[in-house]
């Protein structure tokens, strides 16, 4: 038994050559590897205007991130208790010091991963 044919409407039956850089070649390809997809979908999504799958974000990623959310929040409140003056320099200073510290310290984490 054969396969049922498609209506015209789902046919890919035209064909486009596009020319790019090695460059623009290396992004797209990129770009379509780390969304686990072909390079002819990714181009006919992104020209199209369809939406992208998402990009899975690793467990361990996840974890920096949080992290990461969890000390810009922390700079935040040191930024506004200064502003209103409740904290002393001296305290401000030593508590942006451990804070660029562990941004350091995280930054190392992924750079070694």
């Amino acid at each position: 038994m054969a396969r049922p044919k498609k209506d015209i409407e789902s046919l890919k039956a035209i064909r486009i050559n596009v020319r790019m850089t090695v460059n623009e070649y290396l992004i797209v390809s990129g770009n379509a590897a780390t969304l686990g997809i072909g390079i002819p979908d990714y181009i006919r999504k992104k020209v199209i205007g369809r939406p992208l799958p998402r990009t899975k974000v690793t467990p361990e990623n996840r974890r920096l991130f949080v992290e990461l959310s969890r000390i810009g929040n922390n700079i935040n409140q040191l930024s506004k208790n200064s502003h209103l003056r409740m904290h002393s320099p001296k305290n401000l200073y030593r508590q942006l010091t451990e804070l660029r510290h562990l941004l350091g310290e995280l930054k190392s984490n992924i750079k070694d991963k």
